[in-house]
């Protein structure tokens, strides 16, 4: 596939011109000008979050399980961390905003057997762990 058609797909997917850039190896101001070109209007996201959900996804890996690794920077205690707009977040509290829409209520972790999973559908907040142990009892 060339380049160009490459975009074009991208951009009725309804990608932004710097995401396409980035995904394709051009400057964004190529991609502008084709959105341009297709009559496509500029896509203006909302600033919702101080994270960009899609550096989150840049920086995983699908692995055996359905979990997913993370590739990105961690911290010096081995915690995956993701820099932000307004500071280093965890990829944990992270994943738990693109799943459950909401900011997690305290500390974010697996709740599937891999260590280090940060796959959205795997990490759990406190009170999430509080009513499994209230149903099943302590984990093991």
């Amino acid at each position: 596939m060339n380049t160009r058609t490459a975009i074009e797909e991208l951009l009725h997917a309804g990608y932004g011109n710097k995401a396409i850039a980035r995904q394709v190896h051009v400057r964004h101001q190529r991609v502008a000008a084709i959105r341009a070109e297709l009559g496509l209007p500029n896509i203006v996201r909302p600033a919702k979050a101080a994270y960009n959900e899609d550096a989150f996804w840049r920086r995983t890996q699908p692995i055996d399980g359905g979990h997913l690794n993370w590739t990105g920077h961690y911290n010096s205690t081995g915690v995956p961390c993701l820099r932000t707009t307004d500071g280093m977040h965890t990829a944990y509290r992270i994943a738990f905003r693109i799943r459950w829409q909401r900011d997690p209520e305290g500390s974010v972790k697996p709740g599937c057997d891999m260590d280090r999973c940060v796959h959205p559908d795997h990490v759990e907040d406190k009170p999430m762990r509080q009513q499994y142990e209230a149903i099943f009892g302590e984990a093991a």
